[in-house]
């Protein structure tokens, strides 16, 4: 009469995912991209080692989507310079790495990926831990903020708040 408990929960849960995106930062965001994408390769190692076959391929085809359309679609490639193409090369790879997974039943492969990954979401938390120090430094900043009192940004810092000159009345 009114579905299953597992159909509401799995409601419930794509409501709190999509709220949490409305209301996230861009660095929110690609934390869950990377979150993502880490869960869907977890996912399929598992389903590879049970010898799910279709799970399998559904997880490694999310995962490649999340890094390609999600992760490395997000890149600045001018504003990031060597470091975004950097970047760029990596995602490229993992996202090989996952399709040769796939065709040839490699978990070694996914496990190599899921590594990648956790490096690149630590890294990209400790980032934002650095932003937030930042960002709590400036809020004893004046009420109005001149281009002098916001931080300065870094050529490869795409999230990094931009210097913007205000005129005064």
């Amino acid at each position: 009469m009114f579905g299953s408990t597992r159909n509401g929960a799995n409601a419930y849960a794509k409501v709190g995912i999509e709220t949490g995106v409305v209301s996230a930062s861009p660095h929110k965001l690609t934390a869950m991209l990377f979150d993502g994408a880490t869960m869907a390769v977890v996912s399929a190692i598992q389903q590879m080692k049970s010898g799910n076959i279709p799970a399998k391929g559904q997880a490694i085809s999310k995962a490649i989507l999340l890094i390609d359309s999600g992760l490395r679609a997000s890149l600045d490639k001018k504003l990031g310079g060597e470091i975004a193409e950097n970047l760029d090369a990596l995602y490229e790879y993992m996202s090989h790495q996952l399709l040769l997974a796939n065709l040839h039943n490699q978990p070694e492969r996914l496990e190599e990926v899921h590594g990648l990954l956790s490096d690149l979401k630590a890294t990209w938390d400790a980032i934002g831990v650095t932003t937030n120090t930042i960002s709590a430094t400036t809020t004893d900043a004046p009420a109005t903020p001149t281009a002098s009192s916001l931080p300065k940004s870094s050529a490869y810092d795409a999230l990094a708040p931009r210097s913007v000159n205000f005129m005064t009345a």
